[in-house]
């Protein structure tokens, strides 16, 4: 399928709105997976030192 500018590649024949948002709930999908992760793992490390702060006074 060939465009002949960029607003028709955007339009992507009238389904634009699905493929783009569809393409935008997969990139936060994708972030979520990276950054929860991560996220989980420093508030362990936190908790854990806060513990052995408490545990040593």
């Amino acid at each position: 399928m060939s465009f002949s500018s960029l607003g028709d590649f955007l339009a992507m024949g009238r389904h634009g709105a699905y493929v783009w948002s569809a393409y935008g709930v997969c990139l936060v999908m994708l972030a979520w997976n990276l950054i929860a992760p991560w996220r989980a793992r420093r508030r362990l490390l936190l908790d854990a030192a806060r513990r052995a702060r408490r545990e040593q006074a």
